[in-house]
């Protein structure tokens, strides 16, 4: 077999396999290089740019949903630019606030192209289950995001585990997690109006994902299992 026909069968292979699996997993390997490198200088930089990383896959996962491609490459570009500046100038304090808002931005419409990918037809696949895993990390980094946006441009606004110092993306992200899971462990608060305003609308995202999204595929499933017994 020629590098040309390998080359072939892998494009081949790529278009027919959605990437959610493999956004899934990178999302997860991302949260252990944060526990690992977060609070080293030149760990962050991996950080950063394993996150570029993450954001291709995202955007790779975007396009081969029902979604509007060109949407996603309006956001994508700034989203991309942005967290490479980031991870090029580290000490930038602008940097980081309006590349978490793009980044936000660009999650919430890739969790929203997520879903539509998984209401497009009434069977239950692999994919999609992977996918409806991938949305819910999607929606908890883009709150994420959100909150170090609005913890940059209104400093004290998230109150975390050491009073008085910044609260670090790590703890940003336990917060969206428990937040959205209606975990709710309380150690990490937010301490101004719209900090407040964020949490409430990502509880109301939280709830409104278990209630349509995965309430409709276990029905699914469950269908589909009953129909091979009949």
């Amino acid at each position: 077999m020629n590098l040309k026909s390998i080359s072939t069968h892998v494009r081949h292979w790529l278009e027919i396999v959605h990437p959610s699996a493999f956004l899934l997993a990178a999302q997860l390997i991302l949260l252990l290089l944060y526990a690992a490198f977060e609070e080293n200088p030149a760990g962050r930089a991996v950080i950063s740019s394993f996150g570029v990383a993450v954001l291709m896959l995202v955007f790779w996962a975007v396009i081969r949903t029902p979604a509007a491609n060109n949407i996603a490459r309006v956001l994508a570009v700034p989203a991309f630019s942005l967290t490479a500046l980031s991870a090029i100038f580290p000490s930038n304090p602008t940097l980081p606030g309006w590349s978490s808002f793009f980044e936000g931005i660009f999650y919430f419409y890739a969790a929203g192209s997520m879903i539509a990918y998984m209401l497009e037809d009434t069977t239950v696949t692999v994919d999609e289950l992977f996918a409806a895993g991938t949305t819910f990390t999607l929606f908890a980094w883009g709150y994420a995001h959100m909150f170090m946006v609005v913890q940059t441009w209104s400093p004290g606004s998230f109150v975390g585990v050491t009073p008085g110092q910044p609260v670090t993306f790590l703890e940003l992200l336990f917060l969206s997690f428990t937040n959205l899971s209606a975990t709710g462990l309380g150690d990490i608060y937010p301490a101004s109006k719209i900090a407040r305003v964020l949490l409430m609308l990502e509880q109301f995202t939280g709830v409104g994902y278990v209630a349509v999204v995965v309430s409709r595929l276990i029905g699914m499933t469950m269908v589909r299992q009953r129909s091979r017994r009949a």
